[in-house]
């Protein structure tokens, strides 16, 4: 480094001259020490000073020669996927350096005019650009105009990589090292900031490959279905010798995807309601429609607990609909276990009873059994929040409940349409089905690796709720883990749980802020991805919380933007440094005096000013090149980094078939743990009390060896099976 104020690096290599003279003395010291009118031992000893000074000189030039060339073009870095470096300890991020205010003062100085030929291609350049457009469908020049449109160590004129933006930005520090981020910042979450075809899922790539290898729980989020990302999440599972423990959830392919019932599984049973009503509009008038539809979800949620059938996506739209069978089913249920022993005589007295003519107009058209059910439990005096709740959802005209609860209609119309239904509403008694079910607990007992497409261009309204209700499920797992640990003990070191959400702005809500602030203690690490800002504050409509979420993440990496505000979320962090200005001051004055010898005065001057300046600007982000980002990490520390770019891999899966056939031979076919309903019964069991049910009649229904007696079972239950 210079120890002048002002480093003067783009100008001619003068550097060269004394070199070269260096060595033409020393050589001719050496072969003709009489010409120098020296003895050889002086001359020897002449020539080995001059040497050396030519070698200082020759690496001074060569310096200034290197980055005046990154200037135009930075060398290719590549890099294949099994050798990305691995610690257990760091995050590789790629190849850069630590800013500092001497890249600031750098940076600054290329915008000078003088500076232009060191920081853009030369003529030559330029020339062999026009003729390989102007030349390509000519028939003898087209084969000149490839050739200089090949990318090769013996075609000087070779185009630049197709990165665009400004190679300046990462040119003015020539010594680079391995980025590594601290694996305990990562529970701070990392925010990843870029805009369409910059490097993101790359990025994505390289971090999610180094979290399996680490033997991490690895949850990716793609809303686009992305193929290359799902190909490469499962070509490093297998390479890292996990691949039985990878799972598929792609609402683009069902018919290869695993299966997940988003509303199966809670802490409470008031999330099952709030993970469908959080998928309605909450603006104006939608708010009260909101609540009537979360109260209606939730009754028929709460029976359907107490009758020990897990809630699904089917069975809600066909509760919605016609919540009479529910109603008629559990009100049975009730009263053999709390009503009298002839209870079924008074019902069947009160029905034949019951005249058309006499009902309320909201009763008529119901069924006559289920309206003396109705009646007979009104006249006992027993009392039962379910089944009050069943009552008053019975009750409403079926008109005015269709009002009320339509807004939740068309969402569980698309929920349940076509082969997306299989999969986010499984049968779980259905033998047939290969595919798997997964449940987020399990996947973290497991350490499982779970690839999550959601499918979003072909149906926004349903990735959405599909998404929204995962991450639901996934914060309230973590109030499991954080209460009773993962094996039940509070006491044991949670796993850590590396959460990808690509295109996350498609994903948040009110479910994901909880992940973020609440879910760290828990073992979660989010890594979210997203083009801009905006897309965040318009998709929660609140630009406070917004703030809220952005304060969470305490990383950052941003690649190129085309926002200003979004690139100026990371500029306001930075400090202001001082660089230096050098002016150059030029005067003449005449003497007035005719008797003096002197006739003018004239004086010539170097001026350096100093001025305050932001250590980086949001006009740098903009003109970032693809596969290049600025990384706020470990407290504000401002790193400049390049990513790798991919590298052929021969084991990469070829397509979706593939990956498919492969998940089929590797999946554990004898693991049911998702078919035992006394299990999911044990995990809910003090959230509704639990019905005194005899254990024969409720074990019969999965026990297949022994010749029991479940005809009466069978013919209550089969409807919900198939409906579910």
């Amino acid at each position: 480094m210079s120890s002048h104020p002002i480093e003067s690096l783009l100008r001619p290599p003068v550097e060269l001259w004394s070199m070269l003279v260096a060595f033409a003395a020393g050589t001719v010291a050496v072969l003709a020490p009489w010409a120098l009118m020296m003895p050889p031992g002086v001359a020897y000893a002449t020539a080995a000073v001059l040497f050396s000074m030519g070698l200082i000189r020759g690496r001074q030039a060569w310096r200034v020669l290197r980055y005046q060339r990154n200037m135009r073009r930075l060398p290719t870095y590549t890099l294949s996927s099994k050798r990305i470096p691995l610690s257990r300890r760091k995050l590789f991020l790629g190849r850069g350096f630590r800013w500092s205010q001497k890249h600031t003062q750098r940076l600054r100085d290329t915008l000078r005019p003088e500076a232009e030929r060191y920081v853009q291609p030369g003529a030559l350049y330029q020339w062999a650009r026009r003729k390989e457009v102007a030349w390509e469908l000519m028939p003898i020049l087209g084969l000149l105009a490839r050739l200089l449109r090949k990318r090769a160590w013996w075609n000087p004129l070779a185009p630049l990589p197709a990165v665009g933006g400004k190679s300046a930005l990462h040119a003015v520090e020539p010594h680079e090292q391995d980025v590594w981020m601290d694996i305990g910042e990562r529970v701070g979450h990392t925010l990843v900031l870029g805009t369409t075809r910059v490097g993101k899922t790359r990025l994505a790539e390289i971090l999610i490959a180094q979290d399996i290898r680490r033997g991490d729980v690895v949850i990716v989020f793609d809303p686009k279905g992305d193929a290359d990302l799902l190909r490469r999440v499962y070509a490093e599972a297998r390479r890292a010798g996990r691949a039985g423990d990878f799972y598929m959830f792609h609402l683009g392919f069902p018919k290869v995807s695993a299966r997940y019932n988003a509303i199966g599984n809670f802490s409470r049973i008031t999330e099952v309601a709030t993970r469908i009503a959080n998928q309605l509009p909450n603006e104006g008038n939608s708010a009260a429609f909101k609540e009537f539809a979360w109260r209606f979800v939730n009754i028929i949620a709460r029976a359907l607990v107490a009758l020990r059938r897990r809630p699904d996506y089917q069975l809600i739209r066909r509760y919605i609909n016609d919540i009479e069978p529910l109603f008629m089913e559990y009100a049975r249920y009730y009263l053999d276990q709390h009503g009298a022993e002839d209870w079924q005589a008074q019902v069947d007295d009160l029905a034949s009873n019951i005249k058309e003519r006499n009902l309320p107009m909201a009763l008529r058209g119901r069924s006559v059994e289920a309206i003396a059910l109705m009646r007979h439990v009104q006249a006992q005096d027993l009392y039962d929040p379910v089944l009050d709740g069943l009552i008053s959802a019975f009750k409403y005209d079926k008109t005015y409940f269709d009002k009320i609860v339509s807004s939740v209609g068309p969402l569980m119309e698309k929920l349940t349409t076509g082969n997306i239904a299989e999969l986010i509403s499984p049968d779980y008694l259905n033998e047939d089905d290969p595919r798997p079910i997964f449940e987020w607990m399990d996947v973290i007992r497991r350490k499982g690796i779970v690839y999550v497409g959601l499918d979003a261009l072909s149906d926004t309204t349903v990735a959405s709720a599909v998404g929204n209700s995962m991450f639901a499920d996934l914060v309230s797992v973590a109030g499991q883990i954080y209460k009773h640990g993962v094996s039940g003990e509070a006491s044991d070191t949670p796993p850590v749980i590396s959460l990808h959400a690509d295109e996350f702005n498609e994903l948040i809500g009110d479910e994901f802020i909880p992940l973020l602030n609440k879910a760290g203690g828990a073992g979660f690490q989010v890594t979210a991805y997203t083009q801009t800002w905006s897309d965040v504050e318009a998709r929660l409509g609140n630009r406070a919380k917004a703030g809220q979420v952005a304060g969470n993440f305490n990383s950052m990496i941003m690649l190129r933007v085309k926002e200003l505000a979004t690139a100026e979320m990371l500029t306001e962090q930075l400090p202001k440094v001082e660089v230096f200005t050098l002016m150059s001051v030029s005067g003449v004055d005449d003497s007035s005096d005719p008797g003096s010898g002197v006739d003018f005065k004239s004086r010539n001057e170097d001026r350096i000013s100093v001025s305050e300046v932001p250590m980086l600007t949001p006009a740098e982000l903009i003109t970032l090149p693809k596969g290049q980002a600025f990384a706020l990490l470990e407290g504000g520390q401002l790193w400049k980094i390049r990513m790798p770019l991919p590298a052929a891999d021969i084991d990469m899966p070829k397509n979706l078939t593939e990956i498919a056939s492969e998940m089929e031979r590797t999946y554990i076919t004898n693991d049911h743990w998702y078919r035992v309903q006394e299990s999911w019964w044990a995990s809910v069991g003090d959230i509704v009390e639990p019905p005194n049910i005899e254990t024969e009649d409720f074990e019969t229904e999965n026990v297949e060896t022994e010749n029991v007696e479940t005809e009466d079972f069978e013919i209550k239950r089969k409807p919900d099976s198939a409906s579910g």
